[in-house]
Formats: structure tokens, sequence, C-alpha cells
């Protein structure tokens, strides 16, 4: 063949390629009311718990498939939904933090009508959620559920868990995605200047100068999902009750530590507790979307 011909058949397959490609990349881009875009949201296929160190083992829990979040919600994102920007660390690619879960639940409704979605939550401003215990919450707004609702929502503490495990695919790791825990968290020994040791000091921590750190910097877990084990702790949905009874309560439910946290709160199973109008430069979220 001639060297002209090669040039023009190498042309050909290189255009084809690149028409192919950015085919794919449309395609990714598009989303009707039930199928988020690519790359935010990862598909978590449903069924019963089977990593044996989660709280859920072992129980009649059985999830049907949802939408998670590939990352905590970052600032950028937040921006471009509420305007401002709460967070203590400023940074486009690190998570939002400073935020309540009255702010998170907001955050989501907002978004689902940017999005055309039906927004999950009726948000009840007037009147004084009863399932509310505590004595220090002066917020208490009564936030029901829209059934069928395709918008945006926080997890469930069993479907944060379940995600955070990797779903179907889990090899019960004590932490999201290992057992080593600096391999897939940002925690109060390694997200400052240096690392700690020793027993957890606030001194210590302040003087090392840590913050979060930019979404996605550690391993990911079985389901290809980043920082549920440390950065910033999260907001899920449900109070901290008796046991796994979270229908009522004094504190919400957070998961998965932070940069501030000791490495044991970074552990899938371990069960934080915050005041639902508290906030804090660890405290974050990350979003879910019913199937």
């Amino acid at each position: 063949m001639r060297r002209g011909s090669i040039i023009l058949v190498i042309m050909v397959m290189t255009m084809s390629a690149c028409s192919q490609a950015a085919s794919t990349n449309e395609s990714t881009k598009q989303s009707d009311n039930n199928q988020p875009q690519t790359g935010e949201l990862i598909l978590v296929k449903g069924g019963t718990f089977i990593d044996t160190k989660s709280n859920f083992f072992g129980h009649s829990i059985n999830l049907p498939d949802y939408y998670i979040g590939q990352y905590e919600v970052t600032q950028r994102e937040w921006i471009e939904i509420m305007g401002g920007n709460p967070s203590q660390f400023k940074g486009s690619n690190l998570p939002v933090e400073m935020v309540s879960w009255y702010d998170a639940i907001t955050y989501c409704n907002k978004r689902s009508v940017a999005e055309g979605l039906k927004p999950y939550y009726t948000i009840d401003k007037d009147n004084k959620d009863p399932n509310n215990k505590s004595e220090h919450d002066t917020v208490k707004w009564t936030v029901t559920i829209n059934e069928g609702a395709n918008g945006y929502r926080l997890p469930t503490e069993a479907e944060w868990e379940y995600a955070a495990s990797g779903g179907q695919l889990s090899n019960s790791y004590t932490y999201s995605g290992g057992n080593e825990p600096d391999e897939v968290s940002w925690n109060w020994r390694n997200a400052g200047t240096k690392y700690l040791s020793g027993d957890w000091a606030w001194p210590n921590i302040e003087s090392n100068r840590n913050t979060t750190k930019p979404i996605g910097g550690k391993k990911p877990n079985e389901l290809g999902l980043y920082d549920m084990s440390g950065n910033v702790r999260e907001w899920v949905w449900g109070w901290y009750g008796d046991g796994l009874d979270n229908s009522s309560g004094s504190l919400q439910i957070v998961k998965g530590g932070g940069w501030l946290g000791d490495v044991v709160s970074t552990e899938v199973s371990y069960r934080g507790k915050f005041e639902a109008n508290g906030f804090g430069p660890d405290q974050g979220f990350r979003v879910v979307r019913s199937k």
C-alpha cells in the first residue's frame, strides 16, 4: 500500500474513533428524571448485608437498588445550588462543611428543583417535629418524605453502611475500602503537616494544621466510592436511637468519621451522633437518589 493511502486510512480511523468517543461522552451527560449523570452517582445493587462487620449483618433487611454520590458534596456543588459557602476550609474540590442536618436537607430539595426532579422532602418550618427530643435544637423543622419522589436525599443509615461496606461486593473490611485506615481515610493522624501518633489530642491536631482534603485522594471501596471513611463526617437520615431504631431521638446519626476524629470513628460500623442544628468543620454529607 502506498504511503498516501496508509495516511488516509489512519485519518479515517482516527476520525471514526473521535466520533465514537464524542457520542459516548454525550450520552453520559444526558439524563432523564430517573437516570443520574454518569460520574456523579454510583448505582448500588441492592440485597441483604454480606459484610460480617456491619451493624445490619444478620438482620432481615433487603435494600432495593439506589444511587449514591461517588464523592462527598463539594463546595463547588454547594455554591452552584445554595449560593454562599459556609465552609471553614475553602476550596472548590474540598467537601462542603459547617453545614447542619437541616442545611443538607435543604440542599437536597433545592438541587432536585434545579435539575427538574420532584423534591424528596416536605419541610414544615412552622410546626415542631414531635420525634425530635432534643433540648438544644432550636430549629426542629418537621421534615417528611414524599414517597416515590425521584429527587435527592440523604441516605438512611442502612443505605450508607451498605454502600460503604461495598454492597454485594463487600470484602468485610473494617474501613470503607480496606483494613488499613491510612490507605482509605483522612483522619486526625494523617490529615495535617505530619503524621501524628499517640492518643487523640486537640492541641496536637491544631498545631499540626489538620484540614479537609480534596475529594477522591484515597483508595475507593469495592463500589468505587471515595471518602466514606474519613475526610468529613456525613449526615444520614435517622435519629440516633436504641439499637437500630432511629424513628425518634435527640441526635441525628453521622457516619464515616473525619479529619478531626479518631481512627475508630472511620470504621464502617461506627455510629456517630450530632445535634441536627449543629455544624462543624468536619461535618458534611453525600446524596442519594432512589432508582
